[in-house]
């Protein structure tokens, strides 16, 4: 909110310190027009104090009603007088790309400093997820080769069952073989309908989770008993971790991508995702490849000539 407090007698300058009861009822009839708050509200209008913005001070403004408090409200004051405002600050200073960590994950795709990362937080018993998994990946490396890496977070719903299961399972081959990890996922979302049988059953999902994995590990070569022991544990800690990451960045629902650090919500069309990483590779200095050839038209069937024609 920007606005010029009309035609009034002119005000000396004032510096920070308390408003003249003039200025207070001014800023104070303004405050009410552009809220509309009701007439039983009262508005508490601070002292001016110096701001960082030139030519204005910051005053502190408290509405109270029947006993309840709200937060502090900041507004600018012109140095003359005449002038409130109101004004949002975010801190643009990190880079996006840094704000969603990709540190500690097994990774596919490009190298560890391709210039786009996708972090994805998915769970491995969501369906959409699974769509959005079995179309992105043979998409992005055949078009991006090595501009893209891609990095998995977890983030298991609490209304699916046995997800939580697969992402610890997942994450003990991640220990020691990340190839394992990406057959595991891979294998699971193409699966994840199959693994409880038809009735859907929780104890032969987990069954079969482990089952799996274990048959994963032996496929890598990796030390049986330490993934054994793992898969044993089923220690939750950095599953948890995951969660509370997400949640902090407003993820409640999968799948979710960030593409160097801008979100992107759902099983989007692919399209979507094409035009985002373009303009993060454009921002990092480099070139996107050509668009993909559109898909080849269906060819019409043509009906059969009718007897006689």
């Amino acid at each position: 909110m920007l606005a010029a407090l009309g035609c009034h007698a002119q005000t000396p300058a004032q510096g920070p310190g308390t408003l003249s009861p003039e200025l207070t009822r001014r800023v104070e009839v303004l405050i009410r027009a552009k809220t509309r708050v009701p007439p039983n509200y009262d508005i508490h209008i601070g002292t001016r104090t110096n701001s960082d913005v030139p030519g204005y001070d910051e005053i502190v403004v408290i509405f109270t009603a029947e006993g309840q408090t709200s937060k502090p409200i900041t507004f600018l004051l012109s140095h003359d007088g005449k002038t409130l405002a109101q004004l949002s600050k975010y801190d643009i200073s990190q880079d996006p790309k840094e704000m969603v960590s990709a540190a500690n994950r097994p990774a596919r795709g490009g190298p560890a400093n391709a210039p786009v990362v996708i972090v994805g937080f998915d769970d491995l018993e969501c369906p959409y997820c699974a769509k959005m998994h079995a179309e992105l990946f043979p998409a992005l490396t055949a078009r991006y080769k090595d501009q893209v890496r891609i990095v998995y977070r977890d983030f298991p719903l609490d209304l699916h069952p046995w997800a939580m299961r697969a992402a610890i399972n997942a994450n003990c081959l991640a220990a020691q073989s990340t190839t394992g990890y990406w057959n595991l996922v891979d294998y699971v979302h193409a699966h994840a309908g199959e693994l409880g049988g038809e009735d859907k059953n929780l104890a032969k999902a987990n069954e079969t989770l482990d089952r799996l994995t274990r048959e994963e590990g032996k496929r890598q070569n990796i030390n049986a008993a330490a993934l054994d022991a793992c898969i044993a544990k089923q220690d939750d800690t950095a599953v948890k971790a995951s969660i509370k990451t997400a949640e902090d960045l407003g993820v409640d629902s999968t799948p979710v991508l960030f593409i160097n650090g801008e979100k992107l919500e759902g099983a989007v069309p692919l399209e979507y995702v094409y035009k985002m990483i373009d303009n993060a590779l454009t921002a990092s200095g480099q070139t996107p490849p050509p668009p993909p050839p559109p898909p080849a038209p269906t060819p019409q069937t043509q009906p059969a000539p009718k007897p006689g024609s």
